[in-house]
């Protein structure tokens, strides 16, 4: 097995998984400490180490609020320890790789996980990269800075670094991308065979590199799960990017709020307290969450770059989890609700509320829709027009999930069936969970090895046919308790509501 490997800073060893045809490399540097002077800088080159490099266990966290404190669902999931380390020098990450030589040229996976751009950590159970190591892939999964240190914009930081003046958190992404494409060779990974994948802001953390045109060649294909926003109601701006002035305004209010006037005093603050100000004034609206277009790393909105074929194109699977980011038409009764169609759909009202949906009401309101489904599937009809499109697989998760709390498919839930991982969560899943966990593991290696999705499970069994989602066939596959389904669309609301995305 391959259990050291060569890096361009030195020497790392790495110890055997729970499979011991696995090895595990946990926390390598992939750039400098951000602290000090680099604070709110470009993640700069790492040093350089003598000897061999014992990474054995994942470095510790990005400052972020304390996990584990509370009782909500995800603190129960995953975010379980209090008592993980957490500081701000967090620029490392993981490699797991079942190579046994530096000269397999496996395909790898470059994983950017969720949270918000608030909370989250490559060391969260859910992404041992074992499983799909274990068929072939090479894992590498990529921490960066969150909330205050790592999406802050301020005029100050446009005047004095207009080369990087913000997006922190897209640029760490982006140079652990950019160590992979050097470096994977070491772990029998192949630099010419990368799909970024991230979940909820990884997700569109993986929309926001695929709108970076420098990124021109790093990745083969991407994989965005529940990372894509649309409303045919109201507008929809998470993930949406802001002007600089936008985000150089909640700038210096949190510099007031910290009781700093100059950059220099930011940068001398100790990163808890920073923390603990910046978590004191998010609860007040001032949340640090979005993009910034800043003319160098974001030129515009990802969702209008993958639109009108601006992003680096390549072939990508999509998805969301059935019960989340739920929108609704926010109406008193059916009186309200015919006028706000109207005011929604003009000419079309009456169009819009003839569908049966239309009229379903709930305790949030009427015809409820799936932001994260319209988001992909306005994005991949998008592409489908563009000359010559690239292959886009939309999925639907939609089976049951066991436990008294009765989640229903929450927001994340899909992460334990993709990394195949279910061992490792307290539910009390069943033997068709893991099936169905088998079958997405497997889905997702097809396509991080090829960019398609299709072919044979691990068992050497030919999975259910997923097409690709165009205009004139608009395919889903659906995780069901039942397993994999390949399926058209159904809900003809959606193929409605898909020409009103805000």
């Amino acid at each position: 097995m391959l259990r050291t490997a060569d890096t361009e800073n030195g020497k790392v060893r790495g110890l055997p998984a729970a499979d011991p045809r696995i090895t595990a490399f946990k926390g390598i540097p992939f750039a400098a400490p951000p602290v000090g002077e680099n604070r709110w800088r470009a993640p700069q080159p790492a040093e350089n180490w003598q000897g061999v490099r014992d990474c054995f266990e994942f470095a510790p966290i990005s400052v972020q609020d304390i996990p584990g404190i509370g009782d909500d669902i995800y603190c129960r999931e995953w975010h379980v320890d209090p008592e993980i380390p957490m500081s701000e020098d967090c620029l490392y990450l993981n490699v797991w790789t079942n190579a046994k030589s530096a000269h397999e040229r496996k395909p790898v996976l470059v994983w950017f996980f969720g949270g918000a751009f608030q909370w989250g950590y490559t060391a969260e159970m859910e992404f041992d990269g074992e499983r799909l190591a274990r068929r072939g892939i090479v894992v590498v999964t990529v921490n960066y800075r969150l909330g205050a240190l790592g999406f802050l914009c301020h005029p100050q930081l446009t005047r004095e670094q207009p080369d990087a003046p913000c997006n922190f958190g897209c640029l760490d992404q982006q140079a652990g991308l950019r160590w992979v494409r050097r470096n994977i060779a070491g772990f029998g990974g192949d630099p010419d065979n990368i799909t970024i994948a991230g979940q909820s802001a990884g997700g569109g953390s993986v929309m926001a590199q695929m709108a970076c045109r420098d990124n021109e060649g790093d990745f083969r294909r991407a994989v965005i799960m529940s990372g894509v926003f649309g409303s045919p109601y109201e507008p929809n701006d998470f993930f949406r990017p802001q002007s600089l002035e936008q985000a150089g305004k909640k700038g210096e209010r949190l510099f007031e709020y910290l009781g700093v006037n100059t950059l220099k005093e930011a940068r001398k603050l100790e990163a808890d307290h920073i923390r603990s100000k910046y978590s004191e004034l998010r609860s007040r609206g001032e949340m640090f969450f979005t993009i910034v277009e800043d003319g160098r790393f974001c030129t515009q909105d990802p969702m209008a770059a993958f639109r009108n074929g601006a992003r680096i194109r390549v072939p990508v699977m999509g998805g969301n989890t059935g019960d989340e980011f739920m929108e609704f038409i926010q109406a008193a009764d059916d009186k309200e609700l015919v006028n706000k169609a109207k005011g929604y759909f003009g000419s079309r009202a009456e169009e819009f509320l003839s569908f049966p949906e239309a009229k379903v009401r709930t305790a949030q309101g009427y015809a409820p829709v799936s932001a994260p489904e319209l988001g992909v599937k306005d994005i991949f009809l998008g592409e489908n027009r563009q000359n010559k499109p690239e292959n886009c697989y939309y999925y639907r998760f939609i089976p049951d999930i066991p436990g008294d709390d009765a989640p229903g498919t929450f927001h994340s839930a899909d992460l334990w069936f993709f990394f195949e991982t279910l061992s490792k969560c307290t539910r009390p899943f069943e033997g068709r969970h893991y099936d169905l966990a088998r079958q997405m593991c497997d889905y997702w290696a097809n396509f991080i090895k090829t960019g398609d999705p299709n072919g044979f499970d691990i068992n050497g069994k030919k999975l259910p046919q997923w097409k690709p989602y165009t205009d004139n066939e608009r395919s889903e596959m659906l995780f069901t308790s039942e397993g994999a389904i390949s399926s058209a669309e159904q809900n003809s609301l959606v193929r409605f509501l898909l020409g009103k995305v805000k």
